[in-house]
């Protein structure tokens, strides 16, 4: 199984979300939990559409990690 890295961004009232290793692979949902479904689906058809065309599967290459940063409210002596 392979994976691939998703972005999912919370909105004002829904949830979104794409992947940098599959342009133009979008998707949207009003929880957390529906985004994610919704981006597995969205990412199944995408993949199946670029094999029907012929076209070669994307290699991923995408990473993410968090870094800390000082909270700037934070007085630093």
């Amino acid at each position: 199984m392979k994976q691939v890295l998703v972005i999912i961004e919370e909105g004002e009232g829904n949830f979104s979300s794409y992947s940098p290793d599959l342009p133009g692979c979008v998707a949207t949902g009003d929880s957390y939990e529906e985004v994610l479904q919704n981006m597995s689906e969205a990412i199944q058809m995408h993949l199946k559409g670029l094999r029907e065309s012929g076209e070669k599967l994307p290699k991923t290459f995408s990473m993410a990690t968090y870094i800390a940063v000082p909270d700037p409210s934070i007085a630093v002596s």
